[in-house]
C-alpha cells in the first residue's frame, strides 16, 4: 500500500496508518495510538534495539519495532498476550539489577511510568548498588546504580550536540556512563546542554533541585495524569537568537525546569546550557524590585510606581519644553519583546516627538541591516534554518556557532558529519573549524580582501552562473574588474591566508550544488563591517545561490534573542516598523494613519551620537531600556562620561548594572520568563513569548512601565495588551500585515514577510524579484580597507573579543546563575609561543592594556588564537574589556570594531 508521495501505508492491529518514508515500525505503532515501551530509543537518536521493549511481530515475525523500517502494506501486531509477556519480561531483566528506590515514588522516570503500565512493582528491583553518585557539576548528576547502559545519553551527545563527551564504561553488568575524559563529570568536556538528562529513561542522569526527572519526553505524558504535576507554559528562549522554544515546567509559582520542547521549529528538542538551566536569575536576591530615585544626597532610594512614573513625566516635559524633543533620545532592546520595542518608538514619536531612538543592533548587526538592504532588499537572513542544514557546503564566517549559537552550531556539526563539506573562515581554531574541509585564519580586519579573493577564483574558474547573473543581478563588470587584482598570491599578503587554501575553499563552494553562507559578529563588527557583509553577499551572488533552488544564500546569527525584533518593530533612529523610512512621506503618512499624530521626518540620533551629544551638553535625558551600555559599549570612559554628562538618565533593568548605578531613576524590569509578546529569531520567525511566573516585588513589564509613563504624560498609547500591539504594528508595517498573536498561537512559528493573514509566512526570500527598487541582486565593487587599528611595537597583538559558552552577553543573567560555577572569571586566551615570549604561564592574572584603557584578566594558554592574536570575552564587565576596546566605527553604520584592538599583554 502506498500513500500520498514520500508517504505509505500499513496496518497496526488492524488499523491502517500512513507515515512517511524512512520511519521504523514503532513511529507506525505511535501513529495508530500504541505506546511501547521502547528504553533504549529516542525520536531524536538513531535507534539501536539493544533493550528488547518494544517487540512487536511484522507479517509474523517477532521483531523489535524501533530498529525495523516501516515497509508499505506490512501487518504488524502489537497487543497479543504472547508479546506483552515478552515486553514484559524484557523490561523486568532490566529492572531486576537495579536498586529498590529505582521504582520508587521519589525517582519520577520513564521506567518508572513503563513499570507502572505493566505492573512491576518496586519489589522487583533487586539490584545491590554500591556504584556511587557523581554530583560534581552544578547541572548534570549521576547516580550510577540506576544506570541500565542504554546507550541513549552517549547518543544524545555526539549525535545531536556533537560534544561526544560521554562514553560506556565497563563489561557486563557492570557497563555505566562516564565522562569520555575519565575523571568527574565537572572535569569533563561537557558543556551542559542537558541533552543526557533529558534523554535519560531511568533517572540515573538528573539535574539537581525541583525539576529533577523531568523531560521532554515525560512531561506530555505526565501532566494530564498527575494532579501535582507541574504547570506547563511554552515560550521562546531569552538568551541568543537562535529561537529555542521552551517548556517552562511551574511548581508553586517558580521555576522547577526549563525543558526543550521536542516540536520547537528550530531546536527541535534541544538547548543549550543557558536555555535549559541559566534560568536562576530569575529568584536572584539581587532582581530590582521596586523603582528606585536618586535623592538630593546622590543615593538611590526606593519610591512607589506613581512617584516614579510621575518624575519621568515632568522630567521628560521639561527637556521638551526647554530645549525641544530632540534633547530626549532613548536606548531600546534586544532582550524586550517586539510589542515592547513597538511600543517604546511610538512612544518616543507620539509622545515626546523625536526619532531618538536605537537599539544595540546598533552595536552588532547594523552592517547586516545595511549590507543585506543593499544587497537584496530586506535586512533579514534570506533562508530558513531547516534549509541551510540541507545544503552540501557550508561557508561559515565570523562566526562560533558551537560556543555563541550552540543549538545551531549542533545542527551545522550535525550536517558536516552526515557529508556537507565545510569551510570556515575565522582567526581562531575553535568550533567548527576542528571540523571544517579548509579552514581560513585571516588576520582581523581583512575580511573584504578575504572574500574579493574567494570571488576573484570564482570568477577565474568559471564556478558562477551567467544565467543567474544575467537576469537577475546587477553589477558584474564592475566587480569583475575590481577583483581581477585580488589574486590568490595578493589576497595571501593582505590576509595571511595561504594562496592554496584561498583556492580550495572557493572551489568547495563554487563547486557544490546547494551552498549556503551563514556568518556572524566577525564579519560586521569591524570598521568596514558593511561592506564586509556586501561582498560576503557578492559570493552567493556569483554562484546564484540565493533566491533559487540552487542554495541557501546569506545568513546572519543574531546575538541576542530578539535583535532582529527590535529592528524589525522600528527602534531605529531613522526607520519605523516594517522598515519605512522616516524620510519617506508615504512611510510616515501610513504610520501616522494608524497612531493619530505626526511622525518627526528628521532621522534621529545613533547610539554613538546619542552620547556624544550627551558630552556636548545637547541631549537632556536619556532612557536606555534593558541595555547595560556602561559594560557593553565600546570606549567605557567615554560612554559613562555621556551618562554623567546628562542632567536625567532613566534606566529599566533587572539588576543593578553599572549603567542603573549612573542613573538619575531606576525601574525594575520583567526578564523574558515573566512576560508576554513576542520574538523575532536569526531566520525571521515570529515565535511567542509566554510570562511563566510572576515578576518579583514590584517589577513590571517594560510594555506596562511604558504605558504608566505616557499616562502620567497625559497620552494614551492604544494597544492596551502585547497582542493588540502586535496586531496595531501589522497595520503600520506591511511586511507584517498577517501576523498576530492568535496566528501565531495556533501556527507557533511565522516568518516575515508575511502581508497577509491568509496567506504563508516567507521562509525563503527573493524566489521571484529581490526587494531593491530595480528587483536586481546587487554585486558590491568595492575595495578592500585597512582596519582602523593596526598593532605596533607598544601594543603588539590584536585583540579580538567574542563569547564563551557559559555565558551570555554582558552576563547580567548567567553570572547569577549556576553558569558562573562552569566559567567563573573572564580569561585571555594566549597563544603558547606568545605565552613563552611574555613569560606567562597558564591560570596567571595578566594587565592587557591598549591604547584607550586597561583591563585585568587571567590567562589561558592555547593553540586556539594565532601567534600574535588574543581573544577574550566581555561577559563580566568589572575586568574592564570594553575599556579596551577604541571608538572606530562602520561609517556606514556606527557599528564599533570590537574585533581589532591593538593591546600589549604583561603579567601582573
Amino acid at each position: 500500500m502506498t500513500g500520498a508521495r514520500g508517504t505509505l501505508r500499513l496496518v497496526v492491529d488492524g488499523r491502517t496508518v500512513e507515515v512517511s518514508e524512512g520511519a521504523s515500525l514503532l513511529d507506525a505503532t505511535t501513529a495508530a495510538g500504541v505506546e511501547l515501551p521502547a528504553l533504549c530509543s529516542d525520536s531524536r537518536l538513531s535507534p539501536v534495539g539493544s533493550c528488547r521493549t518494544c517487540l512487536v511481530r511484522a507479517d509474523g515475525r517477532l521483531t523489535a519495532a524501533c530498529v525495523t523500517p516501516a515497509a508499505a502494506g506490512t501487518r504488524v501486531s502489537t497487543g497479543t498476550e504472547e508479546l506483552v509477556d515478552l515486553r514484559r519480561d524484557a523490561v523486568r531483566t532490566i529492572v531486576s539489577a537495579l536498586p529498590s528506590y529505582a521504582l520508587g515514588p521519589q525517582v519520577p522516570s520513564e521506567l518508572a511510568r513503563v513499570c507502572r503500565d505493566l505492573g512491576i512493582g518496586p519489589e522487583e528491583a533487586r539490584g545491590s548498588g554500591g556504584r556511587g553518585r557523581d554530583d560534581s557539576h552544578p547541572y548534570v548528576h549521576l547516580d550510577r546504580d540506576l544506570c541500565i547502559a542504554c546507550g541513549r545519553c552517549v547518543r544524545m551527545c555526539a549525535e545531536v550536540q556533537g560534544t561526544f563527551a560521554l562514553t560506556l564504561t565497563g563489561r557486563g553488568a557492570d557497563t555505566v556512563v562516564a565522562p569520555g575524559t575519565g575523571g568527574s563529570w565537572a572535569g569533563s568536556d561537557c558543556v551542559a546542554c542537558g541533552g543526557c538528562v533529558d534523554t535519560c529513561p531511568t533517572a540515573a542522569i538528573t539535574q539537581p533541585g525541583g525539576g529533577s526527572g523531568l523531560t521532554s519526553g515525560e512531561l506530555p505524558r505526565v501532566v494530564p495524569r498527575d494532579a501535582a504535576a507541574p504547570d506547563v507554559v511554552r515560550t521562546t528562549c531569552g538568551f541568543c537568537g537562535v529561537g529555542c522554544a521552551l517548556d517552562v515546567a511551574v511548581r508553586d509559582g517558580a521555576v522547577a525546569a526549563v525543558l526543550p520542547a521536542r516540536d520547537g521549529p528550530v531546536n527541535q528538542g534541544h538547548a543549550c546550557v543557558k536555555g535549559r538551566f541559566a534560568h536562576g536569575f530569575a529568584v536572584s536576591e539581587e532582581r530590582l524590585t521596586t523603582p528606585l530615585l536618586r535623592g538630593a544626597d546622590g543615593r538611590l532610594e526606593p519610591v512607589t510606581w506613581e512617584t516614579a512614573t510621575a518624575h519621568i513625566a515632568r522630567r521628560l516635559a521639561a527637556a521638551v519644553g526647554a530645549y525641544g524633543p530632540d534633547s530626549v533620545a532613548a536606548i531600546s532592546s534586544a532582550r524586550a519583546t517586539n510589542e515592547e520595542n513597538y511600543l517604546f518608538q511610538k512612544f518616543m514619536r507620539t509622545v515626546v516627538g523625536t526619532n531618538n531612538i536605537d537599539n544595540c543592533s546598533r552595536l552588532c548587526h547594523a552592517p547586516s541591516a545595511a549590507g543585506l538592504v543593499a544587497s537584496f532588499g530586506l535586512s533579514g537572513g534570506t533562508d530558513a534554518f531547516d534549509d541551510l542544514v540541507r545544503a552540501d557546503c557550508l561557508l561559515v564566517v565570523g562566526a562560533n556557532p558551537v560556543e555563541a549559537h550552540p543549538v545551531v552550531g549542533a545542527r551545522l556539526l550535525r550536517s558536516a558529519l552526515r557529508g556537507a563539506r565545510l569551510v570556515v573562515a575565522d582567526p581562531r581554531e575553535v568550533g567548527l573549524a576542528r571540523y571544517a574541509d579548509v579552514h581560513l585564519r585571516p588576520r582581523p580586519g581583512t575580511n573584504v580582501a578575504l572574500f574579493h579573493g574567494l570571488a576573484h577564483v570564482l570568477l577565474a574558474e568559471d564556478l558562477v552562473d551567467h544565467r543567474f547573473l544575467r537576469e537577475r543581478a546587477g553589477g558584474t563588470t564592475e566587480l569583475a574588474e575590481l577583483v581581477a587584482s585580488y589574486t590568490p598570491e595578493q589576497v595571501a599578503l593582505l590576509t595571511g591566508v595561504p594562496a592554496a587554501d584561498l583556492v580550495a575553499a572557493a572551489r568547495l563552494y563554487g563547486r557544490a550544488e546547494r551552498p549556503a553562507i551563514v556568518y556572524g559578529l566577525g564579519v560586521t563588527e569591524h570598521l568596514h563591517g558593511t561592506d564586509g557583509v556586501r561582498t560576503l553577499a557578492n559570493l552567493a551572488i556569483l554562484r546564484g545561490a540565493v533566491g533559487t533552488d540552487r542554495g541557501y544564500g546569506v545568513n546572519p546569527l543574531r546575538g541576542q534573542n530578539n535583535v532582529q525584533g527590535a529592528s524589525d518593530m522600528g527602534a531605529l533612529p531613522d526607520l519605523l516598523p516594517g522598515y519605512g523610512k522616516v524620510t519617506d512621506p508615504a512611510a510616515r503618512a501610513r504610520a501616522e494613519a494608524v497612531w493619530g499624530g505626526a511622525v518627526p521626518a528628521r532621522p534621529g540620533l545613533r547610539i554613538p551620537d546619542m552620547f556624544a551629544a550627551a558630552r556636548a551638553g545637547g541631549l537632556r535625558a536619556l532612557w536606555v531600556l534593558g541595555e547595560d551600555v556602561c559594560a557593553t559599549d565600546p570606549d567605557t570612559g567615554n560612554v559613562e562620561r555621556a551618562l554623567d554628562s546628562c542632567p536625567f538618565v532613566v534606566c529599566s533593568e533587572l539588576f543593578p548594572s553599572r549603567t542603573a548605578q549612573r542613573a538619575d531613576l531606576v525601574l525594575p524590569a520583567a526578564s523574558w520568563l515573566e512576560k508576554d509578546g513576542t520574538f523575532v529569531n536569526f531566520d525571521r520567525r515570529f515565535q511567542r513569548v509566554r510570562a511563566a511566573v510572576r515578576p518579583p516585588g514590584r517589577a513590571l513589564s517594560d510594555f506596562a512601565a511604558l504605558h504608566a509613563v505616557a499616562s502620567a504624560m497625559g497620552r494614551d498609547l492604544g494597544c492596551p495588551t502585547p497582542a493588540a500591539a502586535l496586531a496595531e504594528c501589522a497595520r503600520v508595517a506591511p511586511l507584517f500585515a498577517g501576523l498576530s498573536h492568535e496566528r501565531l498561537d495556533r501556527e507557533g512559528a511565522v516568518a516575515w514577510p508575511c502581508p497577509d493573514p491568509a496567506g504563508p509566512g516567507t521562509p525563503k526570500l527573493y524566489e521571484e524579484r529581490f526587494a531593491t527598487p530595480d528587483g536586481l541582486a546587487h554585486l558590491a565593487a568595492v575595495p578592500y580597507l585597512p582596519p582602523g587599528e593596526t598593532p605596533d611595537d607598544d601594543h603588539p597583538l590584536v585583540l579580538v573579543t567574542g563569547r564563551r559558552w557559559a555565558h551570555y552577553n554582558s552576563g547580567s543573567m548567567t553570572r547569577r546563575s549556576g553558569n558562573l560555577g562552569l566559567a567563573p572569571v573572564d580569561q585571555l586566551d594566549l597563544h603558547p609561543d606568545d605565552a613563552a615570549r611574555l613569560g606567562i604561564g597558564d591560570g596567571e592574572p595578566v594587565t592587557v592594556e591598549s591604547r584607550h584603557g586597561r583591563a585585568r584578566l587571567t590567562a589561558r594558554i592555547s593553540p586556539e588564537p594565532a601567534p600574535g592574536q588574543v581573544f577574550c570575552a566581555f561577559h563580566f564587565p568589572a575586568t574592564g574589556v570594553n575599556r579596551l576596546t577604541s571608538g572606530h566605527a562602520d561609517p556606514v553604520t556606527c557599528c564599533p570594531e570590537y574585533k581589532v584592538t591593538a593591546v600589549r599583554v604583561t603579567a601582573c
